[in-house]
């Protein structure tokens, strides 16, 4: 049981480390593609204008499906011991 219990922490501690690194790099690639768009654009608002933009779309991602779906990451292998479990033992 001890075993058991020391693979879900390690588990779990791989799996946020994971979840963690992952977001930071969707971030930075959104954030550099948004900095790519608003260079793209002719005209010029200033550094202001800029960083508003880049905060707007930084915004719109954090809501976004493709952050969400980060969490399954750190979510599935849960589901998946805990089925795996249920199976094992009542099944």
């Amino acid at each position: 049981m001890i075993g058991f219990l020391r693979a879900i922490v390690i588990w779990a501690v791989i799996g946020a480390v994971a979840f963690f690194v992952l977001r930071i790099y969707g971030r930075s690639l959104r954030r550099e593609a948004l900095e790519k768009e608003w260079d793209a654009t002719p005209g010029d608002g200033g550094q202001a204008a800029r960083e508003a933009y880049i905060e707007r779309g930084m915004e719109a991602y954090e809501g976004s499906l493709r952050n969400r779906l980060l969490v399954i990451i750190f979510v599935l292998p849960f589901i998946v011991i805990a089925l795996l479990l249920y199976l094992m033992n009542y099944a």
